[in-house]
């Protein structure tokens, strides 16, 4: 289930998870978290390996920072708010590691779950 959506998931209460911060689903788990040196379309922003209760638009290309890429809006299942994005294809060799992969904002996330 790599890099795919999942819907209607709650994640274990036990795991550090993070959360939308309008309607408070969960969006990922901690350790699907590859990178959080990324810029979205409104600050910064994480990369994840896969994440939870997330609805996928339609693929476009689009021109970012890293070059080239083909990418797909992420939203939230509950409440609908834009997250971030889908990468569906680098065209650039060194952007390949983001196919399949996923940005969601920092301003649209909250931790829950035994964060200190």
């Amino acid at each position: 289930a790599r890099g795919r959506t999942r819907s209607g998931r709650l994640l274990p209460r036990s795991h550090r998870t993070y959360s939308c911060v309008h309607c408070r689903a969960h969006l990922a788990r901690h350790e699907e978290l590859i990178s959080k040196s990324f810029q979205g379309s409104h600050g910064r922003a994480y990369l994840f390996n896969s994440v939870v209760n997330v609805g996928c638009g339609p693929a476009e290309q689009r021109l970012l920072l890293t070059g080239l890429h083909s990418v797909a809006d992420i939203f939230c299942q509950s409440c609908k708010t834009t997250l971030g994005w889908k990468y569906e294809q680098a065209f650039e060799s060194s952007q390949k590691y983001k196919e399949g992969k996923f940005i969601i904002e920092m301003s649209h996330m909250v931790k829950e779950n035994g964060w200190d």
